[in-house]
């Protein structure tokens, strides 16, 4: 079997399986200098955009194609990737223009959650002339652009400053309510008409500085209200798949969600047809490796009662430690070596260790273990 990926940051994520399943390995990438490109059987440098790779996928005869995009901007022009090889038999998996499009607007995402009675922090459309004095009265209040990701184009505003400051740099500006409370992540896999949600990943309070979630410590199982990652039919598990399907993804969706305590809701605020940046967590909690499964799909073997059968059952954590401790081993894999073991990832001075174990005690020693300073000067009590 011949898949072709495109992009290679992602790449070491499902390199390991690949020889494991004998799967040979093409490679697109528009930066000659890109890491991980040597991993591939067989790579190409390519112009940034989808055309080079359909030719490419067509001129190998792959059996596959999988996408290993981190943004939001180019999952339109894979949807259509998607379309034009449909009629040479060559699968993409990966959403359509529809739901790539859907997703990476977050306005409309909002607008269809609401039409379908699904829970959002209540949100609105500004105009110009800009009524700042209106928006002053909502404060705290979330200012989103649609296209907003990973903290761009969002600003928690504290002040009437904040609020001008905002609006004169971007235009398209809507408001959404500040919830109290924290962020959650869920993951869903979803193929031919097929559907399983992943666990749900705990990430961190709310906060009003507007802390990004990958500044966070994030933990699993999230044990509140019996939503953890050992029900399969928790709520959290069950919207989620009722999303994926009502936006027909195809192969990974993530969806973010606002827990407020003070009422037990959840309010869904976004939803991505990419890769997941709680991938690892998934992986460390369930053993289930998100981007491995889309080359499980590729290979025509995929379902969701496999998955549930896979899964398991561990404590999770990740830790933003900027450098791995030089005297700890950086394991070589993106995979977790047995029940109570991690994984390093991310650039230099913005490093990232998953850890996961057996129990919460164990989880509690590896990780002092690993990080012990990280440990000390943060409070860190696990769910």
């Amino acid at each position: 079997m011949k898949i072709l990926f495109i992009g290679s940051r992602l790449f070491d994520d499902v390199s390991w399986y690949l020889k494991e399943e004998g799967i040979t390995s093409i490679l697109t990438e528009s930066n000659e200098n890109a890491e991980n490109i040597n991993l591939a059987d067989k790579k190409y440098i390519v112009p940034r955009g989808m055309d080079k790779p359909m030719e490419i996928a067509i001129k190998e005869d792959v059996d596959a194609v999988i996408p290993l995009i981190g943004i939001d901007p180019p999952l339109a022009d894979v949807g259509k990737l998607k379309d034009n090889l449909k009629e040479n038999g060559i699968p993409v998996i990966a959403s359509s223009y529809y739901t790539a499009n859907l997703a990476a607007d977050k306005f409309e995402t909002k607008k269809l959650l609401k039409e379908n009675d699904i829970k959002t922090p209540f949100f609105k459309k500004l105009s110009k002339p800009y009524d700042i004095e209106d928006i002053e009265n909502e404060l705290p209040v979330v200012l989103k652009t649609p296209e907003g990701q990973a903290g761009k184009g969002v600003k928690v505003a504290l002040t009437k400053e904040d609020i001008s400051e905002f609006l004169s740099a971007k235009d398209n500006v809507f408001t959404e309510e500040f919830v109290q409370g924290f962020e959650v992540s869920i993951e869903t896999l979803r193929w031919g008409n097929d559907t399983v949600a992943l666990c749900p990943v705990y990430k961190g309070d709310t906060t009003l500085k507007g802390t990004h979630p990958m500044s966070k410590i994030k933990q699993a199982p999230l044990d509140i209200d019996n939503l953890d990652n050992k029900s399969h039919n928790n709520d959290l598990r069950i919207l989620a798949e009722k999303i994926a399907n009502l936006v027909d993804v195809e192969g990974t969706m993530d969806m973010d969600i606002l827990h407020d305590p003070s009422n037990n809701h959840d309010y869904v605020i976004e939803l991505n047809t990419r890769p997941s940046g709680t991938r690892y967590m998934t992986a460390a909690s369930s053993n289930i490796y998100p981007l491995c499964q889309l080359i499980d799909m590729a290979k025509g073997n995929w379902s969701s009662k496999s998955v549930k059968s896979n899964m398991m059952n561990y404590y999770a954590t990740e830790l933003p430690i900027g450098d791995f401790p030089d005297n700890k081993r950086v394991p070589s894999v993106k995979r977790f070596d047995g029940d109570n073991s991690y994984i390093v990832h991310g650039p230099k001075h913005y490093q990232r260790v998953t850890i996961r174990a057996q129990s919460k005690s164990k989880l509690n020693d590896l990780t002092y273990d690993l990080v012990e300073d990280y440990a000390k000067n943060n409070d860190i009590n696990f769910l």
